[in-house]
């Protein structure tokens, strides 16, 4: 019985390091990719014109789901066809580009709608300047708008891992602040 997923086995050690190397490259790549990824869909297409399902993401409200969260989808199919086809070739590079998607979706669960918004107990209250700063950049990318179509400033927070530094910059007075009162 001829075990396809073990192909490596029969290769030098070496070249089989290597080509593990290149596939967490992969994963790495495309997680950060996803970044840029998400950031021009929220941006363009978000706020563009499907606004009508990501609208009630940016209203108070008491709802367990938000036509938002079918987002999820855009991201999700991708990833599972990336992994399906990635398999059905021998596990070659598709797959670990579909792990990269998977992963980048995991965090933005865990970062977005955990830490941000609060829609389950995850990093409660974060110590990390970075958690604090990207909390703070996210809020801000919410702050109500009081002219119809009003932009947002160009330092609006509309990926999940990139932070403006302004926000950074904020969080670092503010504990330079608290230092200097507990002298």
């Amino acid at each position: 019985m001829r075990n396809e997923l073990f192909v490596f086995n029969k290769i030098p050690t070496n070249l089989a390091l290597m080509i593990y190397f290149f596939y967490f490259l992969i994963i790495v790549i495309t997680f950060i990719g996803m970044e840029f990824i998400a950031w021009s869909l929220h941006k363009y297409v978000m706020h563009g014109f499907l606004w009508h399902l990501h609208e009630d993401h940016h209203r108070p409200h008491d709802k367990v789901f938000e036509k938002n969260d079918l987002f999820a989808l855009v991201f999700g199919i991708p990833s599972w066809l990336f992994m399906m086809f990635g398999i059905m070739h021998g596990c070659d590079y598709k797959l670990y580009i579909g792990i990269g998607i998977a992963l980048y979706g995991v965090s933005y669960v865990l970062i977005h709608d955990g830490l941000i918004h609060g829609r389950f107990k995850v990093f409660r209250n974060p110590k990390s300047k970075y958690l604090i700063a990207l909390r703070r950049g996210h809020f801000a990318h919410h702050k109500p708008r009081w002219k119809k179509n009003e932009r947002l400033p160009n330092h609006s927070c509309y990926g999940m891992l990139w932070v403006p530094m302004k926000f950074f910059k904020e969080v670092w007075e503010e504990e330079a602040v608290k230092k200097a009162s507990k002298m």
